[in-house]
């Protein structure tokens, strides 16, 4: 279909009063044109309500809620003490475990974490080193008060030094000190939209703290916040760090047990899913799953990134984006996942027949690079081939 035709297409289910899931799903299954990707991928991450007449209050709900996220959670000590003297209340040394001190201290713990892993988004584009056109006033205009951790050491102070013996802190040193970076950091009132990511993924974190951030959540959220930062849709991309929250809140809801380890063996958890992925082979290609037995190659070798990431560390990011279009639109989600992982063995048979273990786990682990609609096309015909 014509790329005009197919934005026509488009545009005439996202303008109907209730949006035909079912065509919309159809249609982005077989790539989302990426004018329309944003608006798409809000509508089936189930952020944006099938009814179009509501969007407009509902996403001014949401963004209002994540203001006072903002506001509520991310906590500076002394920012409410009036008469500058910090001993009268909350102080470092307190060992109150409700205190702003001990929610700073553990809250800096958490962002140490973030931070590493945030500043190697994408590491093969520009993107995410770049300022955002709509940093969060909130955050910039703070004077400081309310900046993020890693804002925090490079300006204010660094908590990294923090010693504790027992209940209490032995020592604490309040210092100027750069986080260490390759990169200069952004003029004041502006910010990197790394620093965007960082922030979305620490209230994440505060507001599931049964779960917490967990390595590898940075994957998941980058494709989501740069689709909608390059959103040519300005009244949309103003706002593209609340909906990025939202859509990834519910996008984990779907995905939380890959993250938890205690839930590997449930129905719909990592292991599950990597034995799942190891059945499908064998049923399409019976001589690759063999070679794997005989080698030993445990799908956990290869595997567990390709699921647990959804594919987002194997691909560069525009063929990520492409293949969440269709993630994203496969009516049993993650099914299909399962087939693109398949696909992605079968399409090297020839060498992974005649690989040792380590050429083929070395081969597994750094997939060639192909065109993606090859891999997708594949993933497509092997779950028309079999009904499991």
């Amino acid at each position: 279909m014509a790329y005009k035709a197919r934005l026509k297409e488009f545009d005439l289910i996202l303008q109907q009063e209730r949006i035909d899931i079912t065509t919309l799903k159809k249609l982005s299954f077989y790539g989302i044109p990426e004018s329309k990707r944003p608006l798409c991928w809000r509508v089936l991450l189930n952020y944006l309500p099938l009814e179009t007449d509501i969007w407009d209050s509902v996403l001014a709900e949401k963004r209002k809620l994540y203001k006072q996220y903002i506001d509520e959670l991310i906590v500076m000590p002394g920012e409410n003490e009036t008469n500058g003297d910090v001993t009268m209340g909350d102080h470092p040394l307190s060992i109150n475990p409700d205190g702003q001190w001990s929610t700073f201290f553990k809250d800096n713990e958490v962002l140490l974490q973030i931070d590493k892993d945030v500043r190697r988004l994408c590491p093969d584009i520009s993107f995410f080193q770049q300022p955002t056109e709509y940093p969060c006033e909130e955050i910039v205009n703070s004077n400081d008060v309310k900046r993020l951790h890693t804002r925090v050491q490079r300006r204010v102070l660094n908590c990294a030094n923090v010693e504790r013996k027992g209940l209490g802190i032995t020592k604490i040193a309040l210092s100027v000190k750069k986080a260490p970076e390759d990169y200069a950091p952004m003029e004041e009132g502006k910010e990197a939209h790394w620093e965007v990511v960082e922030r979305i993924l620490f209230l994440y974190a505060k507001l599931n703290p049964g779960q917490g951030y967990v390595q590898g959540m940075n994957e998941i959220i980058g494709p989501i916040y740069h689709a909608f930062a390059s959103d040519p849709d300005v009244s949309y991309k103003e706002f593209a760090e609340a909906d990025s929250f939202f859509c990834f809140t519910n996008l984990m809801s779907e995905i939380r047990d890959f993250f938890i380890k205690t839930l590997d063996e449930t129905d719909h958890g990592i292991n599950t899913m990597m034995n799942t992925m190891l059945n499908r082979l064998k049923n399409n290609d019976l001589d690759v799953w063999l070679r794997f037995q005989q080698l030993d190659m445990k799908p956990q070798y290869y595997s567990f990134r390709w699921i647990t990431l959804l594919l987002s560390q194997e691909f560069p990011l525009p063929d990520v984006l492409r293949i969440w279009d269709s993630l994203f639109s496969d009516e049993n989600r993650f099914d299909f996942l399962i087939y693109v992982c398949c696909a992605m063995i079968v399409i090297l048979r020839k060498q992974l027949l005649n690989g040792d273990f380590s050429a083929n786990i070395k081969l597994l682990q750094n997939f060639p690079p192909m065109d993606v609609q090859t891999i997708l096309s594949k993933a497509v015909e092997l779950s028309k081939m079999h009904i499991f």
